[in-house]
């Protein structure tokens, strides 16, 4: 059965950020395996809303969607216009029943104003996380994140993030090689971690060959096996001192060399544990960890479960699995 996603339109809606779920959960890479969700868009008030593109769309259905889907989307809200007592019940009922409740960019202040966040994280655009905080002030408010996972409550910051958001989404219900999938048919990048930052300065190398740092990733990536990478000699992959190498780095990525290297050593993890019958151990060793012990406590810490428990959620039904 396909999984129920309601998503929340609303006067004044951006069309980028309504079609955001449908383009990414809706897309042909899962239905074509049989994994797709089905996405319904449903307003508090049915019928005709304009739109900040300066045209309107017409919505059939109406909260009683909310009531029935499996996640919920609030895709951006209106700044300084708190939602209504009608539609927090509705969140609230949903996330009662065990749907998740997911607020894109500014959706964040909605379910903020639920109440369901309160003591927890959560994220949204850099530019209105001051105000959020200020309006919320029980929330812990991430204008540094990309997007904030806290299993039933999912937000993310603003715009493109809001894309990033939901193919997490996609990875977490069907796992990291389903996702791929997606990515490449969508052309996007396949995973930025929720931790990256929300603005870099200067993300793309001036001239195409002129890349230091990109050659110094490739470098690093072929090594992912051979367990520490020294910095030293990653500097030098990039012809650069230590210290500019580490700060250019930061630049570019948003974080250290060593949390990068750990987060590709960890998503190559998932995938091989996935894709192959290679056992716990040989993972480890395949991806740099030195030993499985390593190996599942930086898992269990960035996942929440198990390497051998996300083995057996994203194998294919009837494949072999090994300890």
């Amino acid at each position: 059965m396909p999984h129920d996603v309601a998503v929340l339109a609303f006067e004044g809606i951006s069309p980028f950020h309504l079609a955001v779920p449908s383009t990414v959960l809706g897309n042909e890479a899962l239905a074509a395996r049989g994994l797709g969700y089905r996405v319904r868009v449903a307003a508090q008030h049915p019928g005709t809303l304009t739109t900040s593109a300066g045209y309107d769309l017409t919505v059939r259905h109406g909260l009683e969607l909310l009531a029935e889907a499996e996640t919920v989307v609030v895709p951006s809200w209106t700044r300084g216009t708190p939602p209504d007592a009608g539609l927090v019940a509705a969140l609230r009922a949903a996330h009662a029943r065990g749907a998740r409740l997911v607020g894109l960019c500014l959706g964040s202040f909605a379910i903020a104003a639920t109440g369901l966040v309160d003591g927890r994280e959560v994220a949204t655009h850099w530019e209105a996380a001051d105000e959020l905080a200020h309006a919320h002030p029980a929330v812990r408010v991430r204008s540094d994140a990309l997007w904030c996972d806290l299993g039933d409550v999912v937000t993310s910051a603003g715009v493109a993030a809001a894309l990033d958001t939901c193919l997490h989404l996609v990875r977490t219900d069907h796992g990291a090689l389903v996702a791929s999938a997606v990515a490449r048919a969508l052309v996007l990048a396949p995973h930025r971690s929720g931790s990256q930052a929300q603005f870099i300065e200067a993300p793309v190398p001036a001239a195409p060959g002129d890349d230091p740092l990109g050659a110094a990733m490739s470098w690093a990536l072929a090594r992912l096996g051979n367990g520490d990478v020294d910095l030293d000699a990653w500097a030098r992959a990039a012809t650069m001192s230590r210290r500019t190498f580490t700060r250019r780095f930061r630049e570019r990525t948003g974080t250290s060399p060593q949390q990068w290297l750990l987060d590709q050593r960890l998503d190559r993890a998932r995938v091989l544990l996935e894709a192959t019958d290679d056992t716990v151990e040989r993972v480890a060793e395949r991806c740099g960890f030195g030993g499985g012990a390593s190996l599942r406590q930086h898992f269990r810490a960035r996942f929440g479960v198990s390497p051998r428990g996300h083995r057996a959620a994203f194998r294919p039904v009837g494949s072999v699995s090994v300890a």
